[in-house]
């Protein structure tokens, strides 16, 4: 073989040698970018389907409350018109109507499961201890700062008790059927697929937070004050994997909130102009003890959640048929939000 055949031979080997597919895994600062890529669209998801399914809510209710109020304050007409719609954004929200081919993916989100009546009875014992102690920090907080009040709430002086009673009442139904879909629900079960449950939780209880500040303000202490509550009712949700048994506790302190605690903040004096006299301390010790209790209860519910996986007590209630056993967290991520039909 001639030296020129040799050297053709040696720049094609090498011409080969350098158009190989290089094999070789890919840097640690790719895979980091990779996965900030992706965590930052699955959270950018999530908190889209959250305040999309929680704005159902306010776009209905909140429209035809101010009509009824508007028009004819005497007879309360907006409540049963609300309740329809609201069954009907409940059974859209879970699975039911069109489009059929992404009802199984609702119903996986809303996560609408019957639990054991030991989980259950568990998660109502941590949530109302919970509600104690949200109640006491709400009333220590606004001493401390004077952020208080709801400006949602209707006056009771301008309407009609009856009016007035059953707005509340539907209020107290319609936040947390929404609210409890939106961010348990829906924005939860996105993030617990891409992350750690406490990581889903706290990012679900920012949203939660956020989404309640155009309407009851952005003070420091009330975003920690829904913050925390976003927590509770997200730790319930993660550890029973249902949206259900957050739901009466919820109920509960929005009407003990609307009846009991923010019609009294305007009265409340701050510690810093009248001193902190008895009732303040004995509120920061409610708030102390119940905490305590409430950590004690949830982890009853964790133990007795732990028992009830293991022996498959969880029974999904809104599946359409055909779609059973996908709510267990093995749907498809293509999600269809309900706005869309």
């Amino acid at each position: 073989m001639s030296l020129r055949s040799e050297s053709a031979a040696t720049t094609t080997t090498r011409s080969a040698s350098n158009s190989t597919i290089d094999t070789r895994p890919a840097s640690n600062s790719t895979i980091g970018t990779r996965f900030a890529s992706s965590a930052a669209w699955r959270i950018g998801l999530a908190a889209v389907a959250s305040f999309a399914v929680a704005a159902l809510g306010f776009i209905t209710w909140g429209p035809l409350l101010a009509i009824n109020l508007s028009t004819s304050p005497g007879i309360p007409w907006s409540v049963p018109v609300e309740a329809i719609l609201l069954l009907l954004i409940w059974r859209k929200l879970a699975g039911r109507g069109w489009p059929r081919r992404a009802a199984a993916a609702r119903a996986a989100l809303l996560r609408p499961r019957a639990v054991p009546p030991r989980v259950f009875t568990w998660a109502l014992i941590a949530g109302a201890l919970s509600l104690v102690a949200l109640a006491g920090l709400w009333i220590v907080l606004v001493q401390l700062t004077g952020a208080g009040g709801n400006p949602t709430l209707p006056s009771s002086a301008a309407y009609p008790a009856i009016t007035i009673a059953a707005a509340i009442i539907m209020g107290s139904l319609v936040s947390p059927i929404t609210e409890e879909s939106a961010f348990r629900g829906y924005g939860q079960v996105l993030l617990e697929r891409r992350f750690a449950p406490a990581t889903a939780v706290l990012l679900s209880s920012l949203f939660f937070a956020l989404y309640h500040g155009p309407t009851q303000g952005f003070a420091p202490t009330k975003l920690l004050f829904y913050f925390t509550v976003g927590v509770v009712f997200g730790a319930i949700a993660c550890l029973t994997r249902s949206v259900l048994p957050a739901l009466p506790i919820h109920i509960a302190g929005d009407l003990l909130f609307f009846t009991a605690i923010w019609p009294h903040d305007a009265a409340r004096v701050l510690v810093w102009h009248g001193g902190a006299d008895l009732a303040f301390w004995l509120r920061v010790g409610q708030v102390v003890v119940f905490t305590v209790l409430a950590a004690f209860a949830f982890r009853r519910l964790h133990q007795a959640c732990s028992r009830s996986l293991d022996s498959g007590g969880a029974v999904d209630l809104s599946l359409p048929s055909g779609a059973a056993g996908i709510a267990g967290g093995t749907a498809s991520e293509v999600v269809l939000l309900p706005m869309g039909g």
